[in-house]
């Protein structure tokens, strides 16, 4: 079972807060994830998940680039963060 949340204006956007995803060899790592998600949903999907700000993390760690996915994994999307 993969684990997917999606933050902020993310979820907002998508009307999502995340989703359980029986677990699949074929989505070994986060750009095949990201890739089924918009294939399932959509382009609306594909638009908000494919931005190139968008920040992605495996269980609590933000990757950069592209990382394998293992059962049980948690993955989540978030906009880009600012402070002040």
């Amino acid at each position: 079972m993969l684990k997917v949340l999606f933050f902020a204006r993310i979820r907002e956007e998508l009307d999502c807060p995340g989703l359980e995803l029986p677990w699949d060899p074929a989505v070994a790592d986060l750009d095949a994830l990201q890739k089924q998600l918009a294939g399932a949903h959509g382009q609306r999907w594909r638009e908000v998940l494919g931005r190139d700000n968008t920040i992605r993390a495996v269980n609590q760690t933000v990757i950069t680039g592209n990382s394998p996915l293992r059962d049980g994994d948690e993955v989540a999307f978030f906009p880009p963060v600012t402070g002040g």
